[in-house]
């Protein structure tokens, strides 16, 4: 249901508010340049600092601009799950087509409580929903059978996995063939995973060249694997250059320095500065998005 280029979406900030107009701009970027679908709320977009209020309306921009061109695919994570469940059914009513829940950080559930946890928001929001495993960010590692045995719940058509391993990805896929699809969540990791079974990528990258990891997408899918080999090492310092510090610091500062936005991050994020902001601009300009 949900596979190719997915774009984990910034969210514009400006004068600590959601810039709309902005915002629009990259949602109509992201299509006209090939992208397979969009994720409004996720870490990308600073979910954990947006107000229940705020990411409802920034779902709402996003179908509203997409008309449904292409999926969108709300985040609706927390580690409280009454608190993911509210974000479900907000997510629901603002249009989304589908729902990205990350595992509970920090209070480090058993994996029974993860399996309880995913169906009460699924329950709750009545969506085809992408689970995400992120263990470096969250503390909690969703494990290869307990996602075999979330396959059971039918709104479970996806899972986008950031552990960096190609193993993990391959014990997902060996143990649940085609019930899910296998989303890389980590932009350097996506070609490898591609030639292993996984069926697209959540990125954040694509948030500044996003035609070119839906031609990457694109090229795997069509089994030009030689393409996407050289596509894969050409974007691979850019990938790097997006994670010298914490997403979406670098990311943001991106797409400022492209002139797309305002650098504008929420605390306790602070903006891209020093050698980390000489390295990130040096990606860009050897990818030609500067001079």
């Amino acid at each position: 249901m949900f596979e190719g280029a997915i774009t984990a979406l910034v969210t514009p900030l400006r004068g600590d508010r959601v810039d709309e107009e902005a915002l629009r701009r990259h949602v109509e970027a992201q299509i006209a340049a090939g992208i397979d679908g969009l994720v409004p709320c996720g870490t990308t977009g600073e979910s954990p600092t947006l107000s229940a209020e705020e990411q409802a309306r920034v779902i709402r921009i996003v179908v509203d601009q997409a008309r449904r061109r292409v999926p969108v695919i709300a985040g609706a994570g927390s580690n409280a799950t009454a608190h993911a469940a509210a974000l479900a059914r907000a997510a629901r009513e603002a249009g989304a087509d589908g729902l990205l829940v990350v595992t509970p950080y920090y209070n480090k559930p058993t994996q029974e409580g993860l399996i309880a946890h995913f169906r009460a928001v699924v329950d709750a929001g009545r969506l085809p929903t992408i689970l995400y495993n992120v263990p470096g960010r969250t503390g909690c590692d969703l494990l290869p059978d307990t996602i075999a045995r979330l396959t059971a719940v039918p709104e479970v058509v996806a899972v986008k996995e950031a552990t960096g391993s190609v193993t993990r990805a391959q014990d997902i896929i060996a143990r649940c063939g085609d019930r899910i699809a296998v989303l890389s969540g980590d932009d350097f990791t996506c070609f490898p995973l591609y030639t292993v079974g996984a069926r697209g990528v959540i990125t954040v990258t694509s948030n500044v060249v996003p035609a070119l990891m839906a031609e990457q997408w694109d090229a795997a899918h069509a089994g030009d694997w030689e393409r996407a080999r050289r596509l894969h090492y050409r974007l691979l310092p850019l990938h790097t250059a997006m994670f010298v510090e914490a997403n979406p610091i670098p990311v943001k500062a991106a797409m400022h320095l492209i002139g797309a936005m305002s650098p504008e991050i929420r605390l306790p994020l602070t903006p891209l500065g020093g050698a980390n902001l000489e390295k990130l601009r040096a990606a860009l300009v050897a990818e030609g998005l500067l001079a």
